[in-house]
Order: C-alpha cells, then sequence, then structure tokens
C-alpha cells in the first residue's frame, strides 16, 4: 500500500504513516540496505517485525531519504544527514506496531508513538501512570478508558524517545496533565534529576490506533 497519511505539522516538521500490507518480498524489492541493516533485518525472528521495519525505510524513501541517510548516535538515538530541504542534520522518531509505522521527521526535538489500543491497558495502567494522573482520567465509559490510557502511554513514549536518558521513569518522572479525547493535544512534564522539562503534545486516532507524537518547549 502507498503512504497511508502524512501531516505537514508546520515548514521543518513532517509525520508519515504507512499501512503495511505489501508481503516481505515486495517490501525488499523497494529498498537497499547498507550492510549493518541487513544483517539486522536477518536476525528478526518475526516476519511482522520485519516488515515494520523494511516500511520505516519506504517512509524514510517518501521523505527523501533513504537507509544510508539513518544513524544512531552513541546512546542509540537515531538521526538523518541532511538532504536538500535540510541543511543539518535533523531529528528522526520511529514507531510500528502491527500493521502500522510512523516517523516524524523534526529540526526541533521530537519523539513519537503508535499504538492498538487494547484492553490490556487497563491491566498494566498502575505501571506507567500513579494515582494523581489516573484520577484526572473521569471516565466513566470503558472504551473512552482505554483511549486515554493509551494517549498517556504514548505521551510517555514519546517523550522518553526525545530524552533518551536511563533511569527515567514513566510512572514517576512524566506526568501528563489533563486532557480530553476531543482536543488532540495537551501538555506534559518531565521531572527527573532535578531537571524539569515541559513538552507540548498532539495526539489523533484511526482504526484503533493512537497515535502520539512530543516536542520540547522552547
Amino acid at each position: 500500500m502507498p503512504l497511508y497519511k502524512t501531516i505537514n505539522f508546520n515548514s521543518t516538521t513532517q509525520i508519515l504513516v504507512w499501512k503495511i500490507t505489501e508481503s516481505l518480498e515486495d517490501l525488499l524489492s523497494k529498498v537497499v540496505l547498507k550492510e549493518t541493516t541487513q544483517l539486522r533485518l536477518n536476525g528478526m525472528k518475526s516476519e511482522l517485525h520485519q516488515r515494520g521495519f523494511l516500511s520505516v525505510r519506504m517512509l524514510l524513501q517518501e521523505a527523501g531519504f533513504n537507509d544510508f541517510d539513518l544513524h544512531y548516535d552513541a546512546f542509540g538515538k537515531p538521526y538523518l544527514n541532511p538532504n536538500e530541504r535540510h541543511t543539518e542534520p535533523v531529528e528522526v522518531s520511529i514507531t510500528h506496531s502491527h500493521n502500522f509505522s510512523v516517523i516524524i521527521i523534526s529540526e526541533d526535538a521530537a519523539g513519537i508513538d503508535i499504538e492498538l489500543q487494547r484492553e490490556k491497558i487497563m491491566r498494566i495502567a498502575d505501571k506507567f501512570v500513579n494515582e494523581k494522573e489516573l484520577s484526572r482520567l473521569r471516565c466513566f465509559d470503558t472504551n473512552d478508558y482505554i483511549r486515554k490510557l493509551t494517549v498517556k502511554w504514548g505521551v510517555k513514549e514519546s517523550i522518553f524517545k526525545i530524552r533518551n536518558e536511563s533511569g527515567i521513569s514513566f510512572k514517576n518522572h512524566i506526568q501528563v496533565n489533563t486532557f480530553e479525547l476531543k482536543d488532540t493535544k495537551t501538555t506534559a512534564l518531565l521531572d527527573f534529576e532535578n531537571t524539569k522539562q515541559e513538552f507540548n503534545v498532539y495526539f489523533e486516532e484511526f482504526e484503533n490506533f493512537t497515535l502520539v507524537y512530543a516536542f520540547e518547549k522552547i
């Protein structure tokens, strides 16, 4: 399937979403991989994971990059080489879940996450949200509760990807402010090792998935 969705957030930030319908062989025929990437692909046991991995390379191509432009710093955080649109190395954040893959490319610090909305999240809620956050949800409908919890998880995952620091606890260090699903945006605070950083967060839903992306407030 071609590109599922493109979100041009602003002049320096773009989000691209791919719905994975192709076979592994079809995806392999459309991308060129550097040797280290091919080795990573060969080591994956799940074909679904392999297809998600390759679909990210398809998204890079849609954005004018390729696998040879994708690198990781000493802490494992990805970045992209400059291209015709960006004269400096740019931030990239990558996520995939089931049959969707997503990247965000930005000149600002940005993180992204996509999650399937599942009842399982209610059973693990106390692992990533504290009692104060749970009390803010104010959900009387089970489906809305699942959707809001999924947003919260996506927010915390996105912020963690931006900071990428060992020791950050989703439950204890990242707090998501009150929001309503219809708002499609909120704010959050990372309070970790004497540093407080605020984030602007945006989210949307499609096909029972929740897409969340976050930016550092400057």
